[in-house]
């Protein structure tokens, strides 16, 4: 591949379902757990606060990995028929690609947005998803599971890297943009009144 290749953008949806309070309740409630802030509730609200906010961390960031995979899929789409095409050029190779080496104007938009762990956020987010499809319901998730949710999401990114043999992207032949899906809708429109 001698140029750069353009592939879809990605677009990412605001997490709805009324969870931010439920969030920074639970943050608060794991940093009181932990002695780091004082807290005059016991332990056991906390606790259950605590899981409550964990319980939506992970909605988070299975909502976010549905949008990863719908452009996983669609970069590994846009390639088909192309001189680009290669079967080993998989998902795996577009979500090493997002996690590890993004483009340079994909990353500094994500930290203009301040996602300070880009690494963190989009290969739990990939893990999450491939392990649920949707929001379980809270009370089949284990106690164990919430509160150290974030080691299994990491081991479950590593687990659908390795699936499958993938070929490693460099991101200085690959170029997308990411949006959030309002800031997409605008542009779309406003492409649409200049046509």
């Amino acid at each position: 591949m001698t140029q750069i290749a353009e592939l879809p953008p990605l677009i990412l949806h605001p997490f709805s379902g009324g969870g931010t309070d439920a969030l920074l309740e639970g943050s608060r409630a794991s940093l009181a757990l932990q002695g780091l802030v004082e807290s005059g509730e016991e332990e056991s609200v906390l606790y259950r606060r605590m899981l409550t906010g964990r319980y939506q961390e992970v909605r988070m960031l299975l909502f976010l990995g549905k949008d990863l995979f719908r452009w996983m899929q669609q970069c590994v789409e846009s390639l088909e028929g192309t001189p680009d095409a290669d079967p080993a050029i998989t998902r795996q190779s577009f979500a090493a690609l997002l996690v590890e080496d993004p483009p340079e104007s994909v990353r500094l938009k994500l930290e203009g947005w301040g996602v300070t762990d880009r690494r963190a956020v989009f290969s739990r987010a990939i893990g999450i998803h491939g392990l649920f499809e949707n929001p379980p319901p809270p009370e089949s998730l284990s106690p164990i599971f919430l509160r150290n949710y974030h080691r299994f999401a990491d081991h479950a990114y590593i687990c659908f890297q390795h699936l499958q043999a993938f070929q490693p992207l460099d991101a200085k032949k690959f170029r997308f943009d990411v949006y959030a899906s309002e800031e997409y809708a605008r542009l779309l429109s406003d492409q649409w009144e200049i046509s």
